[in-house]
């Protein structure tokens, strides 16, 4: 849909879920916390939609792949949001980089308390996110440092799943409609191994080549200096058929390739 088109959505309110848009007029002017994925620029739509007053703030870090920051950027200005990029580095918190069982605490933590500061220069006091009524809230470390911060998550609160989210933003127009869920890059390292910056760029590139070669919903995880393919039931059949150019482009990154069994869903 064209940018103009999709402002034009965004003013009829087209898309937004009765529930989240009284949720929205009942909030104060809000930061939102926006990561270009799914869930985060449904809202960042349906507060544009509702006319309500808000900033949207983006945290690049060594977390985060390149195409991220493009999405984020890319619908901000279709939707004509503006846009805070705040650089970061998570690489410089020991207790992040160390990768322990608490490296997604400690990352909320650092990024939402970065965006918390800035919004409230900018005048903004409350923070929102775009966790969503699917996301196991009561055993993830990551949400336990948003509920220390006071961060509300409107799509939770309005009960919408990601496959409601995903309706929604298709009768809106937006291209992350059906953009594949994307965990930070810190995940594809395993726990108690540090994570470096070399190691984050090797999975980046080498989840960039897979994705270029047609693979949608996929992870690579290092193993040491070994590469664990996850893929989901319907790119299996195209893993299998290019095995070899897989080989080829993974060869500059990881000297063994594997495949889980454990198909995404």
């Amino acid at each position: 849909m064209p940018a103009e088109a999709l402002i034009l959505s965004a003013k009829a309110g087209r898309g937004v879920d009765e529930e989240l848009g009284q949720l929205i007029r009942q909030l104060p002017p809000v930061a939102l916390a926006f990561s270009g994925g799914v869930d985060s620029a449904y809202l960042l739509y349906a507060l544009r939609a509702s006319e309500h007053p808000f900033r949207a703030y983006y945290v690049a870090s060594e977390f985060q792949p390149a195409f991220e920051l493009k999405d984020a950027e890319c619908l901000a200005s279709e939707l004509d949001v503006p846009l805070t990029v705040i650089r970061l580095s998570n690489l410089g918190n020991n207790k992040i980089a160390e990768n322990g069982p608490q490296r997604c605490y400690y990352c909320k933590k650092q990024i939402f308390s970065h965006i918390a500061e800035r919004a409230l220069a900018d005048g903004f006091n409350l923070l929102l996110d775009g966790t969503n009524a699917d996301d196991q809230v009561d055993d993830r470390p990551g949400m336990r440092a948003l509920t220390e911060l006071g961060v509300r998550s409107p799509l939770r609160e309005a009960n919408l799943s990601k496959a409601r989210i995903r309706e929604l933003s298709r009768a809106a127009g937006l291209f992350t409609w059906d953009k594949p869920a994307y965990a930070c890059l810190a995940t594809r390292i395993a726990e108690g191994t540090a994570i470096d910056a070399a190691s984050l760029a090797r999975v980046e590139e080498a989840e960039n080549a897979l994705s270029a070669m047609g693979f949608k919903d996929f992870r690579c995880r290092k193993l040491g200096e070994a590469a664990k393919l996850e893929v989901n039931e319907h790119d299996l059949p195209l893993l299998i058929q290019k095995r070899e150019q897989v080989l080829a482009v993974l060869r500059p990154y990881f000297e063994q390739v594997y495949l889980d069994l454990k198909l995404r869903n």
